[in-house]
């Protein structure tokens, strides 16, 4: 019954997901005029997790059959034994009913328990898998005695040698023998084509993975040797594929600093250029904004993940193309919260706007996973070959 109860919430929990991917990818399946192709696959899902059910209300049937079929013999074995017992004189008519009523009593509790058994056995099977993501320990841990940071960094950043593979790309180095030293308060831009190393950088520098060679130390501490929670603390991350949640305007950006003050949160919202879309909802920053922020726009959602991060007010700052998906109007608003917002703060931006970039501190271009080149925008585009046919490609220049 185990066995065939975790088969059914396995089926049962694809069939879920694909549901969900399907309704919130409706507009692109729309688009590809794709509703037979996914009904279809919807239709198979189901289908699957239908024939699970039966497997296991089989299994169910069999086990309850099995046990009523032994409950009932034992009481029809008592009563023939008894009524033989009875017409040899060794028992009276009394003893035999008194037995008889002992034997239903057992039986038809037995037979609770049989039920109860099965339901217990399903809720097993049920709870393997969920065991299963309970006990999963990660593989990015604090140390038993992990280093101490400040209750607010300089913000000094080593990358130092590192060489990375992803875990699902062993064959492939994201990084190799990559070094960086940003100064506190300084902001670098990386630049480089797809597949770089950009990301990989914010991916290290967050901890979400640990080098196979090389480290990286914030203030002189190994992140390695720091608590991975009281590494984040420190950092502001503003991602190109915003993450909404199911919640508020204001608790999503609360959860830059949870417990914030009601003035803080639209302080935030202000410098973000996000307040006066904010107060036109329905109920103004308590509006719901759906299931990762359904309800709005792809810049209205870019600018609530900056108040989240203004409102974080983190020594580090990462910015992974900030404003790639504003207008020109909320672009330059929002260009100006970054320039306030990256005083006094190390700043490390992925970007491929020329505003953005030309305004760095020092612009790194990698490429294939390797540090290319290095300097301001004169420079790169004077000695850089790559760099200077990625402002042509990108910023329309000649």
């Amino acid at each position: 019954v185990r066995r065939y109860s975790r088969i059914a919430q396995d089926r049962l929990a694809d069939t879920n997901a694909l549901a969900d991917e399907t309704l919130n990818a409706i507009q692109t399946v729309q688009a590809f005029t794709l509703e037979a192709l996914q009904s279809g696959r919807y239709r198979r899902a189901v289908e699957d997790s239908f024939t699970a059910a039966i497997g296991r209300t089989r299994v169910r049937a069999v086990l309850t059959a099995l046990g009523v079929t032994l409950i009932f013999g034992g009481i029809a074995l008592v009563m023939w034994l008894g009524l033989h017992a009875m017409l040899a004189g060794r028992m009276s008519g009394g003893d035999l009913v008194k037995f008889l009523f002992y034997a239903v009593f057992v039986g038809t509790s037995a037979a609770a328990l049989t039920e109860m058994w099965g339901e217990v056995q399903r809720a097993a099977g049920a709870m393997e898998r969920l065991a299963e993501l309970l006990e999963a320990r990660p593989s990015i841990v604090a140390p038993a005695r992990p280093e101490t940071l400040p209750a607010r960094v300089e913000g000094r950043i080593r990358f130092e040698d590192l060489t990375f593979h992803y875990p699902s790309r062993p064959e492939s180095a994201a990084l190799t023998r990559f070094s960086l030293e940003v100064e506190p308060g300084e902001t670098i831009a990386f630049v480089g084509p797809s597949g770089a190393g950009k990301s990989t950088s914010f991916q290290l520098l967050l901890r979400f993975y640990d080098p196979q060679s090389g480290r990286v130390l914030l203030d002189g501490h190994s992140l390695a040797q720091l608590d991975p929670q009281q590494l984040r603390a420190q950092i502001g991350l503003v991602p190109q594929d915003t993450v909404l949640f199911g919640a508020s305007a204001r608790e999503n950006i609360l959860y830059g600093r949870p417990g914030a003050s009601a003035a803080d949160v639209e302080a935030a919202a202000r410098a973000a250029a996000a307040d006066e879309f904010l107060r036109e909802l329905p109920q103004g920053y308590d509006t719901f904004l759906g299931e990762r922020g359904t309800r709005l726009s792809g810049g209205q959602r870019q600018r609530i993940a900056l108040a989240r991060a203004i409102l974080k007010d983190p020594p580090v700052l990462l910015l992974d193309e900030a404003t790639s998906a504003l207008d020109s109007e909320s672009e330059r608003l929002v260009q100006s919260a970054l320039e306030k917002l990256m005083r006094g703060r190390t700043t490390i931006i992925i970007a491929h706007r020329l505003a953005t970039v030309q305004k760095a501190d020092r612009i790194v271009v990698l490429d294939q996973g390797r540090k290319a080149a290095v300097g301001t925008h004169e420079e790169l585009m004077r000695d850089s070959p790559l760099y200077a046919r990625l402002a042509a490609l990108q910023f329309g220049l000649s």
